[in-house]
């Protein structure tokens, strides 16, 4: 069976799910995936209920925030950088200016009415 690895970052709490590579605060492992794994696969492999992950990033994009999880049938690729926050994490300071929305999360989104445009003046 064919496999890819990706790696991923498990913040606050969701460190437990790291297993060897759990610290304190944060964990990070590159688990091999069967090929055309999604993130739902990958939350399975780590045995960690979405329902305990808060902002997930994958790639730099916001895919996932809590009560909105487009991102369950996100596919997955060989080299892919996934970030869970647990529900109690505070925003990463480095996306205070804003953050890219994964095509997924930007739709569902907008059908709930959740971000509004900024209209120049």
């Amino acid at each position: 069976m064919e496999t890819f690895t990706v790696e991923v970052w498990l913040y606050g709490p969701l460190a437990r799910y790291g297993g060897d590579a759990a610290g304190k605060s944060h964990a990070c492992l590159h688990p091999a995936l069967p090929a055309g794994s999604r993130v739902r696969d990958l939350l399975a492999h780590l045995d960690m209920p979405t329902e305990e992950r808060g902002i997930t990033f994958i790639n730099g994009d916001l895919s996932a925030m809590p009560g909105l999880q487009p991102d369950l049938d996100h596919p997955l690729a060989n080299g892919d950088r996934i970030a869970f926050f647990h529900l109690k994490s505070m925003w990463p300071a480095q996306y205070r200016d804003g953050a890219a929305l994964a095509a997924g999360l930007k739709k569902a989104a907008e059908r709930k009415g959740l971000f509004h445009h900024r209209t120049e003046r």
